[in-house]
């Protein structure tokens, strides 16, 4: 089986608090991406609570974001009409959940053939879930279709691409 993991597909990222014309831009390619898709598609959803800005990540990127609950938390309307499955929250850049859900899935249900990866930022959840997949499935084609990614800049998604080749997950559509 192929898995889809569409990596944070929210109002937020796409075109509110830490939204870009990139993320925009996207959007199209990614609901083609999960409307032709032959597997299991699976969300992520960054989700933060109401002391964001507390937390360390607040402290560092001091824009509040993805507060559960929240217009900006939900998964653009667009792409969550063809959700199936809950999205899987996750409080940080990468799902310890997400890497534990795949690599039970491929230990006790069937081999996962490919995990490919879309979705925002490149440069930090994007790169940071493949790396933490990567991880849980060494041997497993980890993949990124770079057309239904963005970055936080235009520069950063192209380093997070070439910083996933060197570690051999496969960048698409560059």
């Amino acid at each position: 089986m192929n898995f889809l993991i569409v990596v944070d597909m929210q109002n937020d990222f796409i075109d509110g608090a830490l939204g870009t014309k990139e993320a925009v831009a996207i959007l199209p390619a990614v609901k083609e991406k999960i409307k032709n898709f032959d597997g299991r598609v699976l969300f992520t959803r960054d989700t933060h609570e109401a002391d964001y800005m507390s937390t360390q990540e607040g402290k560092n990127l001091p824009v509040e974001h993805c507060i559960k609950g929240t217009d900006g938390w939900q998964i653009h309307p667009e792409l969550d009409a063809l959700r199936k499955e809950e999205p899987i929250d996750k409080p940080t850049f990468g799902s310890v959940a997400l890497g534990q859900l795949l690599k039970a899935y491929d230990t006790y249900e069937e081999k996962i053939d490919s995990i490919t990866l879309i979705g925002l930022c490149t440069d930090i959840c994007v790169i940071s879930n493949a790396m933490l997949i990567k991880a849980y499935l060494p041997g497993t084609p980890i993949i990124v279709d770079a057309a239904c990614c963005a970055g936080v800049t235009p520069e950063s998604h192209e380093r997070a691409l070439d910083a996933m080749t060197v570690c051999q997950i496969k960048a698409l559509n560059r």
